[in-house]
C-alpha cells in the first residue's frame, strides 16, 4: 500500500557516484528515496538506454510507493576519442545514455504528473563540458550540450502543468567516472585540474548532491543550468592533451 501523504524523491541513476551521494543525502534530511539504476544499492532496476524499461520502472514506483515530488537523472557515462576516430554505433550509444535516457525519464514522469495534476521539480546532471571545448571528448560534450538544451526546452513546455526542470554542470568530479583510484597524487591531468579550480580541488559528490537539493529547492528557478565546478571554468577549459600546439607557418 502506498502512501501518497509523504512526499519522496527518484534519484534515476542512484546507485553509484552523484547519484548515490544525492540519495544519501536524502535519507539523512528524513525524506524518503527510491533509487533507480542497473548496479549497486537500487530499489528499481532500470536501464535508461531501455525505453521499456523506463515505463516499467515508472509503473514499479507508483505501484509501490506512489508519484514523486522531485525526480533527479543522475545516469550518464563518459566517453572519450577523437572525432575522426569515434565508431558510428558509440556516438549512438552515448547519445542514448547521457540525452535520450535522461528525457525518456523525465517525460514520462511529465506525462503521469500531467494526467494526474501533480506538480514537482525535475533536475538532470549535465557538465560544464556542454560549452567547453574539450579535445578528445567530443561525442560527450555534444551529449551534454544535447541535454542542457532539452532542459531548457523542457521547463518551457512544462512549466504550465506546475512543473519545474532544471540541470546542474558539474565540472571534474571524484566518481568512478574517472576510473579506479583516481587522484591527484596518482595523475598529473588530475592534478593540474585541481591546481586550476579557483577553489584548489576536485569535486566530490557530495558537493554536487547539495547543489541539486539546493535546486530543487528554488520554487521560482526553472529552465536553468548551474554550473558547480568550484570555479574551474572560470579559467580555461579542462583539455587532456595540454596547450594547444601551435600551428606550423603557411608557406609563402
Amino acid at each position: 500500500m502506498t502512501d501518497e501523504t509523504r512526499p519522496f524523491a527518484v534519484v534515476i541513476g542512484g546507485g553509484s557516484g552523484i547519484g548515490a551521494a544525492l540519495a544519501g543525502a536524502y535519507g539523512s534530511a528524513g525524506t524518503d528515496v527510491i533509487v533507480w539504476d542497473i548496479a549497486g544499492a537500487r530499489d528499481v532496476t532500470c536501464d535508461v538506454a531501455d525505453p521499456g524499461a523506463i515505463e516499467r520502472a515508472v509503473d514499479e514506483t507508483r505501484r509501490v510507493r506512489g508519484i514523486p515530488s522531485w525526480v533527479t537523472v543522475t545516469a550518464g557515462v563518459g566517453h572519450s576519442g577523437l572525432l575522426t576516430d569515434v565508431p558510428a554505433d558509440e556516438f549512438d550509444r552515448i547519445m542514448a545514455v547521457n540525452v535520450r535516457g535522461p528525457w525518456l525519464c523525465l517525460r514520462a514522469w511529465a506525462r503521469v504528473m500531467s494526467e494526474v495534476g501533480r506538480t514537482g521539480s525535475f533536475v538532470a546532471v549535465s557538465s560544464i563540458s556542454a560549452h567547453l571545448v574539450d579535445r578528445n571528448m567530443g561525442i560527450y560534450c555534444a551529449s551534454k550540450a544535447a541535454l542542457s538544451m532539452l532542459v531548457r526546452v523542457a521547463a518551457e513546455e512544462w512549466g504550465t502543468i506546475g512543473l519545474r526542470v532544471n540541470a546542474v554542470a558539474p565540472g571534474v568530479t571524484r566518481t568512478r567516472m574517472l576510473g579506479a583510484g583516481a587522484s591527484v597524487e596518482s595523475s598529473s591531468w588530475l592534478a593540474g585540474v585541481a591546481d586550476r579550480t579557483a577553489l584548489g580541488r576536485l569535486g566530490e559528490a557530495e558537493d554536487i548532491a547539495q547543489v541539486i537539493l539546493s535546486v530543487h529547492d528554488m520554487a521560482w528557478v526553472t529552465g536553468q543550468v548551474v554550473e558547480c565546478d568550484g570555479g574551474l571554468s572560470l579559467h580555461s577549459p579542462i583539455d587532456p592533451y595540454g596547450a594547444p600546439q601551435t600551428r606550423p607557418a603557411p608557406r609563402r
